[in-house]
């Protein structure tokens, strides 16, 4: 085991100006053993620098900055259309922009059950928007012929 009464006074004080130059424990151990010539384990160099008060200085990370979706526009207006090809599972589907802009993928599966995914999560439409998206809704199946 290493101890700290093996290197000398500069070799300490390089240690201290390496620590605060922004030197992770990684790079204390390699450098000691380029510049002193002295082979460490990590957790040797964990010993060392603890036992001379040595400072690491963390770097900043800055978090990276999520982009967030512009809120959505309002139209006013519900607005349903139907994919061509329908989703796994689905015997139907599609997409549906509600009055106030929030945006959503609906299905009917094998059974007829409808499904809604909306795009935010936990979003609820408003009933006057959910009797429109029904209305809306059966009149796409019947005039598409297929249901």
């Amino acid at each position: 085991m290493f101890s700290a009464k093996q290197l000398s006074t500069e070799q300490v004080a390089s240690l201290h100006q390496w620590a605060a130059e922004g030197a992770t424990m990684y790079d204390l151990q390699r450098r000691v053993k380029e510049e002193f010539d002295i082979s460490l384990t990590y957790m040797d160099t964990r010993f060392l620098v603890l036992d001379l008060g040595i400072n690491l200085v963390e770097a900043v990370v800055e978090e990276p900055k999520i982009e967030e979706k512009p809120a959505p526009k309002p139209t006013g207006m519900v607005s349903v259309t139907m994919d061509t090809l329908a989703l796994p599972g689905a015997l139907v589907s599609g997409k549906v922009e509600f009055s106030d802009g929030e945006t959503a993928i609906w299905m009917l599966d094998q059974s007829g059950r409808p499904g809604l995914d909306p795009d935010t999560a936990g979003y609820r439409p408003s009933q006057p928007d959910v009797m429109e998206f029904q209305k809306q809704l059966r009149t796409l199946l019947e005039s598409s012929g297929k249901y």
